[in-house]
């Protein structure tokens, strides 16, 4: 399963659910705050910009955005939203692919680093930040924690969600570090849809050693946007990474 399969039209025509979930303000706007003050006046990269959840606010607060993102149909439905003066976007992965920079901040939220599938991958999405960064500059990345510690011994999934009309299962595949997570949506009549996304999940340590082998030192580690302790029992991070130099 391809990552631009998955990200397809009706997926980006889904994505948004403005006031509530991602979208609600009390877990967008403490993102927005946190980076617009990582960003320290400069200009910020947006590494799987998807349809500008983040960037479009963070532009709004006068941080110059530019994204790059895998999915056109996430591009297109980013554009209804805002033009291309005002958030640049170049189409393409985010481990390979360039932008016009430098750049202050370079940030990648809400796990979607787990969306490249091999540990090579992820390691070369941390060299293509930091070779778009100035001296000093920043590589934020939010993730998730891997929950394997609730998953029974010999059973390979787990029910992570449910809700009226929607039950969320992850499937494991230990050896490879590989999740699947199947979301079945059904309505009164009983008729189910099933959509899944394939990740690779990265420990705390496996992320911080990426960080070393692209130059980068981890500057911070907390629980969530508003800096909470990161404990044994977070659920998630945000790590924030920094290149040697002036800031």
């Amino acid at each position: 399963m391809r990552q631009d399969d998955v990200w397809d039209e009706e997926a980006a025509r889904t994505y948004d659910t403005p006031g509530t979930g991602m979208f609600a303000p009390e877990v967008l706007d403490p993102a927005v705050d946190r980076l617009a003050e990582l960003a320290a006046g400069g200009r910020a990269l947006e590494f799987a910009i998807g349809t500008g959840r983040v960037a479009i606010p963070l532009a709004q607060r006068g941080v110059p955005v530019t994204g790059i993102e895998l999915s056109r149909p996430m591009i297109d439905q980013l554009r209804t939203k805002a033009d291309e003066a005002t958030v640049p976007v170049i189409a393409g992965d985010m481990a390979t692919t360039t932008a016009p920079g430098p750049f202050h901040l370079v940030y990648l939220v809400f796990n979607t680093i787990s969306n490249l599938l091999t540990q090579p991958g992820q390691v070369a999405c941390f060299r293509n930040a930091a070779r778009h960064l100035v001296p000093g500059g920043c590589f934020v990345i939010e993730l998730g924690v891997p929950d394997l510690r609730r998953l029974p011994p010999g059973q390979q999934a787990m029910v992570f969600a449910t809700e009226p009309g929607y039950l969320g299962v992850d499937t494991y595949a230990p050896l490879t570090q590989h999740l699947t997570s199947h979301h079945i949506r059904y309505d009164r009549s009983g008729r189910a849809r099933l959509t899944r996304s394939p990740h690779r999940y990265i420990w705390p340590a496996e992320l911080d050693l990426m960080g070393q082998l692209a130059g980068f030192t981890l500057e911070s580690r907390h629980a969530d946007w508003k800096g909470g302790e990161f404990t044994a029992e977070s659920g998630s991070h945000v790590s924030v990474y920094r290149l040697p130099g002036a800031a």
